[in-house]
């Protein structure tokens, strides 16, 4: 096959050069929807990894290990592989009879028109697989996550909506409980998902560019101990016991003295250590004062936690070796966080999604789904969604403007504003004495804390409607009915008290 070697080469520099013909072509058409535009960057994805094959079947022959190029080119100018001079005609020949061969068992390599078979790249719908969740990137689908997230010692019992909130920021978990194998592999799993979603939505981000940046600060943090949520952990190997669960001894000399600190102080400096940590504070305290003048190393076996002496691995030195690493967790967190932060619009869209779904019934979601599909599918037509309207008109209900007199009759012109309301504007006298008795008003009265009677109609600002509620309220002080000063009693002799004053004399016994 060196006979063909430059037939080769030339073949893949004209698809290199075909390829970045079609790229260019197809990013110079505009997608008239969010599927196409997704189609076409995976289009163009595909192609760029074709180029940088080929690119690399490039690089190997003009590397020549084999010298197989080489011999080829010598061949050409009338000279063997030994140098050795042949006849230039002959040599010719030989060359031409090889690559009419190459040609014939090769069909496929000859030169394709660019506007015939390659076209047909720029029609290509590239599958591409969505959840019924994600509704073909629209949303996130995070719930096998929510449900590690939930069953774990590290999260908490909360809502699908409110762990959207939660998941994007690690440094909320207290430090102590990401020390785990659990929670490393959560993390591993939560950015897999996350990279994966990325590509799918995202085809011509490049990524590796993203994580070096986001490693390069990383780096530069953690050697400062800078890294949130991670502060002062070592700065060398990140393997180094946090400071705060650290007991200096030589501050205390008798057990008493360190039977103060505290249980839950004595118990993080005993697990710091690879130590027990059950008992009681006194035993807590004896079996931490023995490290006082006794090396780990030294220390017997029963003191320790199964599985967590390792004293002389540590060459007789104190240090906590926790069962994951903690600057492999630290980084992790760092990239979950920066892709969140590219996803950020993404991550608000499920958040409304999921709000909007509990607030409807599964016939509902099963039509609004519905409803989507056909207008994503009639999305693309312009020639029924380009309706002229100069004027702004009101659409009425066949989906035209309604006639420009009619607009004028119901003073669709004028707006009115209510403060109550947001600052919800309303077209039009009659939308507007309407709006008095629809739910956003009557929520903002809610809000105030003031009734939404017939006194309030035409009350559009707040600060009126507090001070007309004050003004009734007081009314209502002035002729509130008093039933013990105004409701009337008789005793057996006619005589007429009011209440207060009958229910007094009856206690007396004087009536």
């Amino acid at each position: 096959m060196s006979s063909t070697l430059l037939e080769v080469t030339r073949a893949s520099h004209e698809e290199v050069e075909r390829l970045e013909r079609l790229i260019v072509k197809d990013l110079q058409t505009e997608p008239p929807t969010n599927k196409d535009r997704l189609y076409q960057s995976h289009r163009v994805r595909n192609m760029i990894e074709q180029i940088k094959s080929t690119t690399l079947k490039l690089v190997d022959i003009y590397e020549d290990k084999d010298n197989a190029r080489k011999d080829e080119i010598a061949a050409l100018g009338g000279l063997s592989s030994t140098g050795a001079n042949v006849n230039v005609f002959s040599a010719f020949y030989d060359r031409l009879k090889e690559i009419r061969e190459y040609q014939r068992r090769h069909p496929a390599a000859r030169y394709v028109d660019t506007n015939d078979e390659y076209e047909e790249l720029l029609k290509e719908e590239p599958i591409i697989e969505f959840t019924g969740e994600e509704a073909f990137g629209r949303y996130l689908d995070l719930h096998e996550l929510y449900n590690d997230y939930i069953n774990s010692k590290f999260g908490k019992q909360i809502e699908y909506s409110a762990y959207l909130d939660v998941f994007s920021e690690p440094e909320r978990i207290p430090r102590k409980l990401k020390l785990t194998r659990q929670y490393l592999e959560y993390m591993q799993k939560l950015l897999e998902y996350l990279i994966y979603f990325f590509e799918r939505t995202e085809p011509l981000q490049d990524l590796e560019r993203i994580f070096s940046k986001v490693t390069a600060e990383f780096e530069d943090q953690w050697s400062h101990g800078l890294v949130e949520g991670w502060e002062n952990e070592n700065q060398e190997n990140g393997n180094a016991p946090q400071q705060d669960t650290i007991i200096d001894l030589d501050y205390y000399s008798t057990l008493e003295e360190l039977m103060e600190v505290g249980p839950e102080k004595l118990k993080e400096a005993l697990a710091a250590l690879g130590l027990k940590t059950g008992g009681t504070v006194q035993q807590r305290a004896e079996r931490l004062l023995l490290t006082k003048h006794t090396p780990l190393e030294k220390l017997d076996k029963k003191h320790f936690a199964k599985g967590s002496r390792k004293a002389e691995q540590n060459g007789g030195t104190v240090a906590r070796q926790p069962s994951v690493d903690v600057k492999e967790i630290a980084l992790i967190e760092a990239k979950v966080k920066r892709l969140c932060d590219l996803l950020h619009e993404t991550i608000v869209r499920t958040k409304e999604n999921i709000e909007k779904k509990h607030a409807l019934t599964y016939d509902e979601i099963v039509q609004e789904r519905e409803e989507e599909e056909v207008h994503h599918e009639s999305e693309s037509d312009d020639e029924d969604q380009q309706i002229y309207n100069p004027l702004k008109l009101p659409m009425g209900f066949d989906g035209k403007p309604i006639p420009y007199w009619l607009y004028k009759l119901h003073g669709l012109g004028q707006e009115f504003k209510c403060e109550i309301c947001g600052n919800q504007s309303y077209w039009g006298r009659r939308a507007y004495e309407r709006h008095f008795k629809e739910w956003r008003h009557q929520h903002g009265m809610r809000c105030l804390g003031i009734p939404n009677t017939k006194n309030f109609n035409e009350v559009t600002s707040i600060e009126e409607a507090k001070q007309l509620w004050e003004s009734i309220q007081e009314k209502q002080g002035l002729n509130k009915w008093r039933p013990e000063l105004e409701e009337e009693y008789e005793d057996r002799e006619g005589n007429i008290y009011n209440k207060k004053t009958y229910t007094d004399l009856q206690r007396q016994g004087l009536i």
